[in-house]
């Protein structure tokens, strides 16, 4: 299985632009969209539940408002996470994985993103109840309507990918990847992404380091101010640039909303970082050398 994209090396995740983060107006996000793709940001990032579920559809109005051609961009989005929340009456958090659901939300989010498929359909968490004929039914109907062009899947591990998979090809699998939290290193994660051909993203690809003052980000930081000053870079650069290096060739979903950062990490992808340079790191990372 090989899937080959058209995606940006950086990816715009767009959680945080809207009533969980910024609460960016219409005009403000079509200035954001612009910027990203002056920077050659064109991915974009979505999940029905973003904003509680209102994202998708402010994106859409800024999106159909900006009067960018759909095939300029790339859209990703996630179901699948069913929320308590005042816009749908749930009693409990829970995720849904059933060929009803999954073809509902796909058609509500293109419905409030304005356009016509998603790039790339991903469920968002695995259930413990999924099912993967009925995972395929869904994904099946809606590759055939064309509704949808990709299909994979997010925060899943190898042996849930390969549940699903054996009903229907998992394309791509978005997990928590970061220098602070690298477990997908050794868990076989990205090396079942590397070695099935599949697309391997990282959502919160600066970990903790800007959020929180521990130990861990302490030793982090000692080991940047050497490494900002050899390659000119910030440190959120070169946080992304340790990402960029591993062999599975790691997207990364950039969750930020400020214009200068957003072009700050494209100009990370460029920068090849020595190899001890990553080991350091990664020893910083993980409070020792490895074995």
């Amino acid at each position: 299985m090989s899937y080959t994209t058209n995606y940006s090396r950086i990816i715009a995740g767009t959680m945080t632009w809207g009533n969980w983060g910024k609460k960016l107006s219409t005009e403000k996000m079509i200035a954001l969209i612009n910027h990203c793709l002056e920077n050659n940001i064109t991915t974009f990032d979505h999940a029905d539940i973003y904003g509680d579920y209102t994202n998708e559809e402010q994106f859409g109005v800024a999106f159909a408002k900006s009067g960018i051609q759909r095939k300029d961009i790339q859209l990703i989005s996630k179901c699948g996470i069913q929320f308590k929340t005042a816009t749908r009456e749930n009693k409990v958090k829970h995720y849904d994985y059933g060929k009803d659901y999954i073809i509902w939300s796909v058609e509500r989010s293109l419905k409030m993103l304005k356009t016509d498929y998603l790039d790339l359909l991903l469920l968002h968490r695995p259930s413990p109840l999924m099912h993967p004929d009925e995972i395929a039914e869904a994904i099946l109907q809606l590759k055939k309507d064309g509704k949808i062009r990709g299909f994979g899947v997010s925060n899943f591990s190898p042996s849930q990918i390969a549940l699903v998979e054996k009903e229907v090809p998992v394309q791509a699998n978005q997990v928590e990847y970061s220098l602070t939290t690298n477990n997908v290193m050794y868990d076989g994660t990205l090396d079942d992404c590397l070695t099935n051909d599949r697309l391997a993203m990282s959502w919160s690809p600066l970990g903790a380091y800007f959020r929180e003052i521990t130990s861990q980000t302490k030793r982090i930081k000692k080991v940047l101010d050497q490494l900002c000053y050899k390659y000119e870079l910030t440190e959120d650069q070169l946080l992304l640039a340790w990402i960029l290096k591993h062999p599975s060739k790691v997207y990364p979903v950039v969750g930020t909303a400020t214009p200068k950062r957003l072009e700050l990490a494209m100009k990370a992808v460029g920068l090849e970082m020595e190899l001890e340079d990553w080991f350091l790191m990664l020893e910083a990372g993980n409070g020792h050398e490895v074995p």
